[in-house]
C-alpha cells in the first residue's frame, strides 16, 4: 500500500507503525509555564508486540526523506545532560521517592541550536517507503515510528523496570524488562489499581540506555542498536520533550476574565503535538497524568477521577488523573486555566446523592453478560452503573460567567444526562466534568472522555441552544468515545449519530409530549434540510462524501500507517455534510424500522460494540439482520454505501422523501410568522428598549440581518460578536466580504486583526482567505 505522505497537501499522514507494535499505556509527568508558554516534561511509553514479529526490511512503510535520497542520521547517545529544573517546577511526586528520573539536574544546551528541533527540517515526507540505511551499526534494525509534530525532543531512554523493588512478583522471570511489561500489561481488570501503581513506579525507575532518535516534520523515529524486532525492542521507553509555543495541539490564550489559559483545541493533527504518541485509532491504550501549574490554576483532564490538587512548596499545585479505558491518544484533552467550579445556587437533595456517590472500587464489578472489548473495568459490567441515570458532574467557568452558567447550563445538565440514559442505556463514563472555554473556541462544543467543553456562545438566550448542543456532546459519550470510528474518514459514525440522538434526548429532557416530540424533530429536520443543499451547493464534490476511501476504507499499510483524506483542509472543519447526511441516514433507517423498534437496537448495538472501534458495515449489517423482511426492500449494507455513503450530493431517496413529505404544522406555524414579521418589519415604528434583549438572544442571526441591510448603526454589534463569539462569528466575515461594501469589509479585515492572534490556526487560516 504506498501512501504518500506529503505535508504541502491537506491530508494528515498517521505515521505509527502500530502493526509491529502498540502502546498499552502512557505515564505523563509535565510542569505547565505560562510565562515560556511551554509544556515541558517526560512521557513513558509501555508497549506491546503487534501481530507481526518480522525484521525491519526496507519494503517497511514509514517516511524518510526519499527525495533526497539521504540515508537516516541518528543522533548518537551522549552523556547525560540534566536539564536545569525550573525555580517554578518540581520533580515529580506520584507518591514514590524510590528513584530519581534521569534528565532533571544540570544545564540543559538541547534545542537552542535546533538539534532537536523537528520543525526546522526543511525536507519533506514525499513517501510511505522508508528507505533508512542504518549506517555503520552491521544488520537492520527495528525502527519505532510515533506520530510527532511541533515538539522539542531532547532525550530518549529505555527505563530499566527490573529495577522497581517488588516488581519481580509480576514476573517469573525479574530479569527480562519486556517480559516484566508484558506481564504487567496483561493483569486483569480486576486489579487495575495495582496495576496503574505499579506503571507509575515503573516511570519512575532510572534509566539503562540511552536511545538513539531522529525526527522529520510528522514523526518521532527511535531504535535500539542490535534491536531487529519489534520484540527486542525496549517495552518501556521515557522521552523528555517540550512543546512550542506554537504547537498546533493546544492554544495558549486569555479567558472571558482576562486570565491566561491552555487547553487542548480539538485540532486536526489531534495530540501529536501535546507529546510523542500512536495517533492511529487502533492504539487503543490507558493512561496517567500528573501536571505542576501554579496553585492559582485548575487542572482539568480527560480522567475518571475528580481530582484534587496536592499543594508543593513555592506556591505550586500538582494534579493527577487516570484511565482505565483503553481510548485513542486523540481523545486525550487538558485544560489549565483559572478556572472556578459552578455551583448551582440551591441543591437538590439527587444533587448531594450524584455528589456523595463516588468512582467504583473493584468489588462493585459483577461480570453480568459479555463485552467484546478488550478487558478492562467496565460499566456495563458493573450492576450499580447501569442503573445510574445521572453521572457526578462538575461545571468549570470563568468566574464572570457565574450567572449565565448558574441560569442556563447548571439546570440542564440532569435531565439532560437521564434522558441519554433513558435512551441508550448504561453511561460509558463514571463522570462528567463541564468547561466553558474562552471566546476563541472556533466550535460549540467538543466531547472527549469523562470532558465536555462548551462555547460561551451556548450561554447566550434562552435554553434551547444550550440544551440541544449539551445533548449532542453527551451522545459522543457513546457514539464517538466508547464507540470510535477504525477509519476517521468515516466521521459520520460520531457526528451523524450524536446529531441524530440530540433530538431525540433533547425531546425527552423537555418532557415533551409524543406529538409535540415529533414536530419539533420535523422542525429541526426541515432546517437541517436546507442547510445540507447549501452545503452541497458550496462545497467540493468529494469532500461530500461520507465512506471516501470505499472498499479501502480501514486498510493501512504492512506497518500500520495511513493517510486521512483532506484531514489537514482548514475548510473541513467548517462543513457539517458529515453531521447532516449521517443525520438524514439514521432517520430514514429510524422510519423504516420504526421507532421503537430501532432504538432498542440502537441499545443492543451499544452493549455488543462498547469500548470498540467499527467501520459503517459494522453498524449496518447488525442493524438489518435486525429488521424482518418485510421490512427491508431494497435496503442492504451495498444500496446504502451507494446511495448515501459514497456518492456526492443529496441522497436519492432522502430526495424523494422531502419531496414527497408536506410541512409538518409546527413547521408552518413558523413560515406564518415569519411572513407576517415581515410585514410589521415594513411598517414605521418606534424602536423600544426592550428590542435589545430580542437581539441579545438572536445575536446571530440579528448580525446577518445587519450586514444584509447594511445597518451601520449597529456595526459595533457585529464587531463584538466577531470578537466575543468566535464559535459562531466566523461565517459573517464571509457575509461581510461578500457584500462588496468598502466598509463592512474594512469591518471585517479590522475584526479578524485585533482576533487572528487567538484564533486556532484553521479558522484563521479560512478567514484569512476570505479577507485577502
Amino acid at each position: 500500500m504506498d501512501i504518500k505522505l506529503d505535508p504541502s497537501r491537506d491530508d494528515l499522514p498517521l505515521m505509527a507503525n502500530t502493526s509491529h507494535i502498540l502502546v498499552k499505556h502512557y505515564v505523563l509527568d509535565l510542569d505547565v509555564d505560562f510565562e515560556s508558554q511551554i509544556i515541558e516534561g517526560t512521557i513513558v511509553l509501555f508497549f506491546e508486540t503487534g501481530n507481526r514479529f518480522k525484521k525491519w526490511s526496507s519494503s517497511t512503510e514509514v517516511a524518510c526523506r526519499s527525495e533526497s535520497n539521504e540515508a537516516c542520521r541518528f543522533r548518537m547517545p551522549e552523556p547525560c545532560q540534566i536539564p536545569v529544573t525550573s525555580t517554578k517546577t518540581f520533580s515529580s511526586k506520584i507518591g514514590y521517592d524510590d528513584f530519581v528520573i534521569c534528565g532533571k539536574g544540570g544545564k540543559d544546551t538541547s534545542g537552542k541550536d535546533g538539534n532537536h528541533d523537528n520543525q526546522e527540517q526543511a525536507s519533506g515526507i514525499s513517501s510511505s517507503k522508508y528507505c533508512c540505511d542504518t549506517g555503520n551499526h552491521g544488520s537492520e534494525e527495528f525502527l519505532l515510528v510515533l506520530d510527532c509534530c511541533d515538539l522539542s525532543v531532547l532525550k530518549v531512554e529505555e527505563v530499566d523496570v527490573a529495577a522497581v523493588p517488588g516488581i519481580e512478583k509480576f514476573t517469573r522471570s525479574p530479569k527480562l524488562r519486556n517480559q516484566i511489561v508484558h506481564e504487567l500489561a496483561a493483569l486483569p481488570a480486576d486489579r487495575w489499581r495495582e496495576q496503574f501503581d505499579s506503571y507509575a513506579r515503573c516511570s519512575q525507575a532510572p534509566g539503562c540506555g540511552e536511545l538513539l532518535f531522529d525526527t522529520d516534520p510528522w514523526s518521532l523515529q527511535i531504535r535500539k542498536t542490535g534491536a531487529q524486532t519489534a520484540a527486542d525492542f525496549p517495552h518501556a521507553i521515557r522521552i523528555r520533550y517540550r512543546t512550542k509555543p506554537q504547537g498546533r495541539s493546544v492554544t495558549w490564550t486569555s479567558d472571558q476574565s482576562g486570565r491566561p489559559c491552555v487547553y487542548t483545541v480539538g485540532s486536526p493533527i489531534n495530540n501529536r503535538a501535546l507529546f510523542p504518541c500512536q495517533e492511529p485509532p487502533v492504539a487503543m491504550s490507558t493512561w496517567q497524568a500528573t501536571v505542576r501549574a501554579a496553585a492559582s490554576f485548575v487542572v482539568l483532564m480527560s480522567g475518571e477521577n475528580s481530582a484534587k490538587p496536592t499543594q508543593l512548596r513555592e506556591g505550586y499545585s500538582s494534579w493527577h488523573y487516570y484511565v482505565t479505558m483503553p481510548m485513542p491518544a486523540s481523545t486525550f484533552t487538558i485544560a489549565v486555566g483559572s478556572w472556578t467550579e459552578m455551583k448551582p445556587e440551591i441543591c437538590s437533595p439527587s444533587d448531594l446523592a450524584i455528589e456523595r456517590s463516588s468512582s467504583p472500587s473493584e468489588a462493585d464489578f459483577r461480570y453480568v453478560g459479555f463485552c467484546g472489548h478488550m478487558e478492562y473495568p467496565c460499566r456495563f459490567q458493573n450492576a450499580s452503573a447501569t442503573a445510574q441515570k445521572i453521572i457526578p458532574h462538575r461545571v468549570f467557568a470563568p468566574v464572570c460567567l457565574e450567572r449565565a452558567c448558574q441560569e442556563t447550563l447548571l439546570p440542564l445538565i440532569p435531565p439532560c444526562l437521564s434522558a441519554a440514559h433513558s435512551v441508550l442505556g448504561t453511561h460509558p463514563f463514571s463522570r462528567l466534568d463541564i468547561l466553558i472555554v474562552p471566546a476563541n473556541f472556533s466550535s460549540l462544543g467538543m466531547a472527549s472522555p469523562h470532558i465536555i467543553f462548551l462555547s460561551q456562545s451556548t450561554l447566550t438566550g434562552m435554553s434551547q441552544l444550550c440544551g440541544t448542543r449539551l445533548c449532542h456532546e453527551i451522545a459522543h459519550s457513546w457514539f464517538g468515545l466508547a464507540i470510535g470510528a477504525r477509519d476517521w474518514t468515516e466521521e459520520w459514525l460520531s457526528e451523524g449519530f450524536a446529531t441524530h440522538l440530540e433530538d431525540v434526548f433533547w425531546a425527552k429532557a423537555q418532557q415533551l409530549a409524543p406529538h409535540e416530540a415529533q414536530e419539533q424533530q420535523e422542525l429541526r429536520a426541515c432546517l437541517r434540510w436546507h442547510r445540507l443543499q447549501d452545503e452541497v451547493q458550496n462545497s467540493p464534490e468529494e469532500m461530500q462524501v461520507l465512506r471516501p476511501n470505499k472498499e479501502k476504507t480501514g486498510h493501512v499499510s504492512d506497518s500500520g500507517s495511513s493517510v486521512i483524506r483532506h484531514g489537514l483542509n482548514p475548510e473541513k472543519v467548517f462543513m457539517q455534510v458529515h453531521y447532516l447526511k449521517g443525520y438524514f441516514l439514521l432517520r430514514f433507517l429510524a422510519k423504516r424500522l420504526g421507532e421503537d423498534t430501532y432504538f432498542s437496537f440502537l441499545r443492543k448495538f451499544v452493549h455488543s460494540f462498547h469500548g470498540q472501534l467499527i467501520l459503517s458495515q459494522d453498524f449496518l449489517q447488525m442493524l438489518l439482520e435486525n429488521i424482518p423482511e418485510e421490512k427491508r426492500p431494497e435496503l442492504s449494507v451495498g444500496n446504502i454505501f451507494r446511495d448515501w455513503l459514497e456518492s456526492s450530493g443529496i441522497p436519492q431517496p432522502l430526495q424523494r422523501e422531502r419531496q414527497a413529505r408536506a410541512e409538518c404544522g409546527l413547521a408552518q406555524q413558523v413560515s406564518a410568522e415569519v411572513a407576517k414579521w415581515v410585514r410589521v418589519n415594513r411598517r414605521p415604528r418606534k424602536r423600544k428598549r426592550k428590542d435589545r434583549e430580542v437581539f441579545e438572544k438572536v445575536r446571530h442571526r440579528w448580525c446577518e440581518l445587519i450586514v444584509k441591510h447594511k445597518y451601520t448603526k449597529a456595526y459595533r454589534d457585529v464587531e463584538r460578536f466577531l470578537q466575543e463569539d468566535q464559535a459562531m462569528g466566523i461565517y459573517l466575515y464571509g457575509e461581510l466580504m461578500l457584500s462588496e461594501d468598502p466598509r463592512q469589509q474594512h469591518l471585517a479585515r479590522r475584526c479578524f486583526e485585533l482576533s487572528r492572534e487567538q484564533m486556532d490556526r484553521s479558522s484563521a487560516e479560512v478567514v484569512a482567505e476570505m479577507l485577502f
